[in-house]
């Protein structure tokens, strides 16, 4: 590293320490991100093999709710309450005037989410696979799903600040991405209307269940038992929709973030 990139990431270091530190502080956050994202996975997980083996398609279900839990309640509106707390208190407008550049003070809050995702992830899949469920055909496709989540969900709580008042607020403006969210489950999708499912499946929660889908059990969420199970590289080449769809909403997210963030009440 050259004396001039440490100084700049020595900004980003502490304001993700001081991140952490309130986020541990807040026994809200703090239970919506162990309770949801581990125990409804684990939970839902077991109900579906009570009585028989599990399969790959139940343990990609288990891995697609954790994601739901951890990039909605965990990633989503905690940035989204951390953030529009921190400009009601005046601190965003203090920190524009140190060392830290905009994009470090904005990417400050996400940190709390990414490591309690990961801690997260690790407990649900070892629990799910560590039982006997079968091992994931392409589990890189597994990691881009829930790293591309965290980015698209990072900078939609961004964006939705914008019409935030303060933390209260957001539990009613968090809504509507809470809602298209949730149309991407696979359990959804699959009960829509042609028209609507259509629709459903370029939303952002979509992409990332289908790359779970696709990397544990070699078909995306919404395939048939019939549908044939691809190879480790037929998966790649079935991810590209997916992956599109994220960088569609990343493009919107950060257009959006860029427009509309507010970093002071008054402007």
């Amino acid at each position: 590293m050259t004396t001039a990139t440490a100084p700049r990431r020595r900004p980003l270091a502490a304001l993700a320490a001081a991140e952490w530190l309130q986020f541990r502080r807040n026994k809200t956050l703090v239970y919506l991100a162990t309770l949801f994202p581990v125990g409804i996975p684990l939970a839902t997980y077991f109900i579906a093999r009570k009585d028989t083996a599990p399969t790959a398609a139940m343990a990609a279900a288990a891995v697609e709710m954790l994601a739901l839990m951890a990039l909605v309640f965990v990633q989503y509106y905690s940035v989204l309450s951390m953030v529009t707390t921190r400009r009601s208190e005046g601190v965003l407008k203090r920190l524009r005037t140190g060392e830290a550049a905009d994009w470090q003070i904005q990417a400050a809050p996400a940190v709390p989410g990414v490591l309690v995702t990961l801690a997260c992830t690790v407990v649900v899949t070892a629990v799910v696979y560590g039982s006997g469920a079968p091992a994931p055909i392409n589990p890189v496709l597994m990691i881009a799903a829930l790293v591309g989540g965290i980015g698209v969900f990072a900078l939609l709580a961004l964006a939705t600040s914008a019409v935030t008042k303060n933390a209260e607020a957001a539990q009613i403006t968090s809504l509507p991405v809470m809602l298209l969210a949730m149309l991407g489950l696979a359990s959804i999708r699959t009960v829509l209307p042609d028209r609507l499912a259509v629709l459903a499946d370029w939303t952002p929660f979509a992409a990332v269940s289908d790359l779970v889908f696709l990397g544990a059990a070699g078909k995306t969420a919404t395939a048939t038992a019939t549908d044939p199970v691809l190879s480790a590289a037929g998966t790649v080449t079935a991810a590209g929709p997916a992956f599109a769809t994220l960088a569609i909403w990343t493009v919107l997210a950060l257009a959006l973030t860029r427009r509309s963030f507010r970093w002071d009440d008054r402007g």
